[in-house]
């Protein structure tokens, strides 16, 4: 399979973007700007902030990623007290929400599920935060993959996004419970897949085939 065959080209925390924009249907700028409180391990879901369109969602948390966010956590929060231990720790986050919770920003609830290596200074408050990884880290990486997973096509972020909601068709989910999974405002948007696999309807499967 081309997507487990890229995968294993993957290590560490690009591994597991990859993953979950798979294994969720998340896009991109989604999966990076995932806070620790976002995370509900307890009801295996994840909650997705102001998505396209200023949307929020709840989304599904695979079974088979449960370990691998509780590592991520675990190795966010030795970032986070690292930060903490040489007198940082805020995270950042938009100016119109500073001025809420600008006491909140030093708590590892806030803190981003990937972040970036290094420390900045916020470009609107001026204070000194740290951000999450950026996308060029992951795609320099995710390019990287493709070529050493001897896949031969353009593959992207998206790419995954895509492949997670036709798969769920192919396998017979609901149309309606794709389209809140993905975010999409209008169900035409999700119908577009039903086209890409080939089907009217999603999960349709003709009588005849249960006869052969």
């Amino acid at each position: 399979m081309e997507i487990s065959a890229i995968l294993e080209q993957l290590r560490g925390e690009y591994w597991f973007i990859t993953a979950l924009l798979y294994g969720c249907g998340f896009r991109i700028h989604e999966t990076l700007s995932l806070r620790v409180k976002d995370v509900d391990l307890h009801n295996r879901s994840i909650y997705i902030f102001r998505g396209k369109g200023a949307k929020d969602r709840y989304t599904l948390l695979p079974e088979a990623l449960i370990s691998p966010i509780q590592q991520q956590i675990a190795q966010a929060q030795l970032t986070h007290q690292t930060d903490l231990a040489e007198g940082y720790g805020s995270t950042s986050i938009a100016p119109a929400l500073h001025r809420k919770y600008g006491k909140s920003l030093t708590d590892f609830a806030w803190q981003y599920l990937f972040p970036s290596t290094t420390r900045c200074q916020h470009p609107y408050d001026g204070y000194i935060c740290r951000h999450h990884l950026h996308g060029t880290a992951f795609a320099k990486n995710l390019r990287k993959a493709v070529k050493a997973s001897g896949v031969h096509k353009r593959v992207t972020a998206h790419t995954f996004r895509h492949s997670f909601a036709t798969n769920l068709l192919l396998n017979g989910s609901d149309i309606r419970t794709v389209q809140e999974l993905l975010g999409h405002s209008d169900l035409r948007t999700t119908e577009i897949y039903t086209h890409v696999i080939g089907q009217r309807r999603a999960g349709a499967r003709s009588p005849v085939d249960s006869l052969f």
